[in-house]
């Protein structure tokens, strides 16, 4: 019996160290994260108290309060677990926070979200929380850990206050402390290899990684070096908003671009796989919360079955942006802009090529019927162009659209062409805009400021950053000085809280714009 005692006891300190081990690295993992927040975890709660969830992400300072103590809690309860120290005070705090995050997001509610463990009631926080009950119910005295050990020692010394005659005694005593360290500190170097491994593996201790973030200053194509992570702390404020018709949208939109793969990243043509790669369902739906929770409430995404499904899990979850459809009608074939209208879209536009395409055909038509037809369906419609063509035929023609999407950004950046767009030897300027050297979607900015000026149909601009040849602050000022209404820009998650800030802060300071919003 006293064998089969000794194992359970081995096994249960094994539980208790391999839990530990799991709240601390999730704490250390938040703790080295810069950009980590519960945001987007209690924004998708929809249970019992998410009211109260809703609530503590409202306000930055509640917020920071939230993840501060998330994170060193974590950290101190998988600390303390690990080694056994207040082993079960420890495990009581774990169990109430395991259960916190099981009441905040409840599998049951989301029985469609993909977790881990997940059996409809049970999932893994669950499953910790009654693992951690166990240990608490256990004796203070009945694992080993580094406060047995002390517990031990300390007795040792009480016991040995009065000489002892006995030497062999001296020796057996000794001995047993000996053993009795080693079996309750056994587990500290193995703690620190695989904390050193977990260090190194994500670049913590790299100090390759600092000197280059600390020298780089340089531009991979049309990427921009960001020089940090943003948390939702730092978050100034909600972006400013706006209407089309009675539809509310804010002044900066999500476009869906780097979503689906569309990196335009000039001759480099592996990384639209690598942003399809990185953009996994989960992550386009945490960039949705985030954008949410900047106040960025519209993405403007391309009308597939990709996006429907990604949307529709989103939307199930609890999330409120909005979906203004890119369509792409076949002449009379309506069938992608009735599968928007179908799935929720708030809006739908024609898509710029097929637009500059119908325009130059002198097809008119086949842009009044999905204009009218979107209508017709009480939804907001219009149609995006790099040609400023486009809008003008809509107007010449009578074409009553609710917004015109307008491609819209200097070429004072790096690799713009040098092409004369008025050459008369390229006659399909505006219907290719492909035809230079490099991307450039706006083959004249001025023209397109100088028709909006006396135009007021609302207008979204796109392509502001170039494909990220430009810098944010240079591109949204571009755009709301010349006159357009909103920005559709393509984001990363971690590009999201300092694209908001911009936005705020621009939005709500005096700048010389001559058409009214």
């Amino acid at each position: 019996m006293e064998s089969k005692n000794k194992i359970a006891i081995w096994l249960f300190t094994f539980m208790r160290i391999v839990v530990g081990w799991h709240f601390l690295f999730e704490g250390l993992s938040k703790l080295f994260n810069p950009g980590w927040s519960s945001t987007s975890y209690l924004m998708e709660s929809q249970w019992l108290f998410s009211g109260f969830f809703h609530w503590l992400i409202g306000n930055n300072t509640t917020l920071q309060v939230v993840d501060f103590l998330n994170t060193w809690g974590l950290i101190i309860i998988g600390t303390f677990l690990f080694i056994g120290i207040f082993t079960r005070a420890a495990a009581v705090s774990g169990s109430f926070l395991l259960l916190l995050y099981y009441l905040a997001n409840p599998p049951f509610v989301y029985s469609s979200m993909p977790t881990i463990s997940h059996f409809y009631i049970i999932n893994y926080n669950l499953i910790e929380a009654v693992v951690l009950i166990v240990i608490a119910s256990f004796p203070k005295d009945y694992l080993w850990s580094v406060q047995r050990f002390i517990a031990y020692y300390h007795a040792k010394r009480k016991d040995q206050k009065f000489p002892v005659s006995d030497n062999h005694a001296i020796l057996e005593t000794t001995d047993n402390s000996r053993r009795e360290l080693i079996k309750n500190l056994a587990v500290l170097p193995l703690f620190g290899a695989v904390f050193f491994g977990m260090a190194k593996k994500r670049g913590w201790i790299s100090f390759e990684e600092k000197n280059l973030a600390a020298n780089t200053d340089g531009v991979s194509s049309a990427s921009l070096l960001l020089g940090k992570n943003y948390s939702i702390s730092e978050l100034k404020g909600q972006v400013p908003k706006g209407k089309i018709k009675d539809i509310t949208l804010s002044r900066i939109m999500v476009g869906g671009n780097l979503i689906s793969g569309f990196a335009h990243s000039r001759d480099l043509i592996y990384v639209s796989t690598w942003l399809k790669k990185y953009f996994t369902d989960e992550k386009v739906i945490e960039t949705l919360w985030l954008c949410e929770a900047c106040g960025i409430n519209t993405a403007i995404f391309r009308c597939d079955e990709n996006t429907i499904r990604i949307l529709e899990k989103y939307w199930k979850r609890g999330g409120k942006v909005q979906w203004l459809a890119q369509t792409y009608p076949k002449g009379e074939d309506l069938t992608n802009v009735k599968l928007a209208v179908d799935n929720g879209a708030i809006g739908g536009f024609v898509m710029g090529n097929i637009a500059d395409q119908i325009v130059y055909d002198k097809k008119i038509e086949h842009l009044i019927k999905p204009i009218e037809f979107i209508q017709s369906q009480g939804l907001i419609a219009g149609t995006a162009a790099h040609s400023i063509k486009v809008p003008m035929a809509c107007v010449e023609n009578g074409i009553k659209a609710d917004f015109f999407m307008k491609t819209f950004h200097h070429k004072n950046y790096w690799s713009a062409t040098p092409i004369n767009p008025s050459d008369p030897e390229l006659p399909k300027q505006g219907q290719d805009h492909n035809m230079s050297h490099d991307n450039i979607w706006c083959m004249s900015d001025k023209d397109t400021a100088e028709f909006f000026k006396t135009n007021t149909t609302p207008w979204i601009a796109y392509k502001v950053l170039a494909a990220g040849a430009i810098k944010p602050e240079d591109g949204f000022r571009h755009a709301f000085t010349s006159g357009a209404d909103f920005a559709c820009v393509g984001m990363f998650d971690f590009q999201v809280i300092e694209n908001a800030n911009i936005a705020y802060n621009m939005l709500n300071t005096d700048f010389k714009r001559e058409r009214t919003w």
